[in-house]
């Protein structure tokens, strides 16, 4: 089935009633399971909450032994990922007005130590960058924009929290505090704290969350902003022109420092009505007054997560209206898998799985999984789906080709020695790009048969390699590959060309 056919049928199906369309999407759903190759390259993300612990950490640092407990329950987690075959870790590194790093501008969350602004005895965003480049995935740090808590918690952190440092950008509405997106030092703000970030360690992506204004807020308290600089613009439209002015003025800012860095945000599902589909006044661009098609136009974001924890025709329609919209940047649903929970939802994991073919099969980016609980408690045996049918292979990052486009050299020499062990050590020339900053990294691939096919996800055997020789143990040995090759990869996602192992 082509993927133009596909998508016909799915506009169609999205039009009848919900129960023959249910059945109608699952054997659809079926046969590209069955016929569809999975791609090479794909985002299979995965959000990891810290706010409250509600992902992690369980255990609160206060001795090595309890700072040693707390990795282990993160390292746990990203095992069980990459185990998977997940490639993007988005780690929640500012909660409200409070983080998981050490910065000069906000403190310590609670969460970790079970103290405001307690110091855990090492940097967990440092940390879970390591973790997860040993793992050959990406980290993206996730930071909550707008909102900074309500009353008790902005109290609790009291001289430390930013509305008593900086009371001139912050706002009290309904019983919460927010920045206050129509002062024009929010966005410095935020960029400041970006900058650290992005600085100090080596991330792969920030990735903004509630970038945006409390949904359906009419009595926002921003009038003095709005008499001083909206210049004639209706208070709505100059609302959705101070969110995207955030967004320009940090995107302009990362790719000033790091270009390769993706800049993304998590929008509210349904961008506006569609053609097909009313939004039924829950969407980004009225709602919460988020352009996200305006920001992908005019080539702000990256990435955007569009938060598409829908069933049915609340989701199909209007993901293919974030794709047709997309400006050739990456839209990654995020799929609202906690919805399997009997607690929270009534979701099947067959909706689930229904969501992810008809991404794939209609050439959206990847998906994200929210949260990263419902993936370790393997809710409704989701872990086990996605381990032996959809995410059966691994996959690369998709590339950011319009940051560059030009591949890093390839290797040479590859050559291979086999100790007493069975271990096979891989070695090659390294590519002789001279760009410290964007030096490349190695995609090693292993197969049965020779010239080792690199277009196969399933023939990756590690990504992300630094160095230039690897050591490949075969999990079992009627899994064992006899052929190797090499590529090398930059920050933005471009492959050379592979060097094979002379047979």
């Amino acid at each position: 089935m082509s993927k133009i056919a596909y998508s016909d049928i799915m506009c169609y199906l999205c039009s009848m009633k919900s129960k023959v369309f249910v059945i109608l999407v699952c054997f659809c759903c079926q046969i590209l399971l069955a016929q569809s190759p999975q791609p090479k390259r794909e985002v299979r993300a995965a959000w990891v909450t810290v706010v409250y612990g509600l992902d992690w950490p369980k255990t609160k640092a206060t001795n090595a032994e309890s700072i040693r407990r707390q990795q282990a329950e993160l390292i746990e987690i990203l095992d069980k990922l990459k185990i998977a075959n997940f490639n993007t870790v988005l780690f929640q590194a500012r909660t409200r007005g409070d983080v998981v790093y050490k910065s000069a501008y906000e403190p310590y969350n609670s969460i970790l130590t079970g103290k405001n602004g307690g110091n855990p005895g090492y940097d967990p965003l440092a940390f879970v960058v390591e973790e997860c480049h040993k793992r050959g995935m990406e980290c993206h740090a996730w930071i909550v924009a707008i909102p900074l808590g309500n009353r008790t918690h902005v109290n609790s952190l009291g001289n430390n929290s930013v509305t008593k440092k900086r009371p001139s950008i912050t706002v009290a509405y309904k019983r919460e505090y927010f920045l206050n997106p129509g002062h024009p030092d929010t966005k410095k703000y935020l960029m400041d704290i970006t900058r650290e970030i992005i600085q100090n360690y080596d991330v792969d992506g920030v990735h903004y969350d509630y970038l945006r204004y409390p949904e359906n807020a009419p009595q926002f308290p921003d009038r003095n902003e709005y008499r001083k600089y909206a210049r004639g613009r209706d208070i709505d439209q100059w609302r959705r022109d101070n969110i995207s002015e955030i967004v320009r003025y940090i995107y302009k800012g990362v790719k000033e420092l790091k270009p390769w860095v993706k800049v993304s945000t998590s929008p509210v599902g349904k961008y506006d009505d569609t053609t097909r589909f009313s939004s039924r006044t829950w969407n980004a661009y009225d709602a919460v007054k988020q352009d996200v098609v305006g920001w992908l136009g005019e080539g702000i974001q990256d990435q955007i997560y569009p938060m598409m924890y829908f069933k049915g025709n609340n989701f199909y329609p209007f993901a293919l209206d974030w794709q047709e919209q997309s400006n050739g940047r990456q839209v990654i649903p995020g799929l609202g898998i906690y919805f399997l929970d009997p607690k929270e939802g009534n979701w099947t994991i067959d909706e689930v799985e229904m969501q992810m073919l008809f991404s794939r099969s209609n050439d959206l980016a990847g998906h994200a999984h929210y949260r990263v609980k419902y993936l370790m408690d393997n809710v409704q045996g989701l872990y086990d789906r996605l381990t032996d049918e959809l995410y059966t292979a691994p996959a690369l990052t998709p590339a950011t080709t319009w940051l560059d486009n030009v591949a890093p050299s390839a290797p040479k020499q590859l050559e291979a020695q086999t100790d007493v062990e069975g271990y096979i050590t891989l070695k090659w020339q390294a590519a002789t790009d001279n760009d410290t900053q964007n030096a490349p990294m190695y995609v090693v691939y292993g197969s049965d048969s020779y010239p080792v096919d690199t277009n196969n996800p399933a023939n990756i055997v590690a990504q992300r390699v630094k160095a230039t020789s690897y050591t490949y143990v075969a999990i079992t040995p009627w899994s064992r590959k006899s052929y190797f090759a090499v590529s090398a990869i930059d920050r933005y996602g471009n492959e050379s060309e592979a060097v094979q192992l002379s047979q």
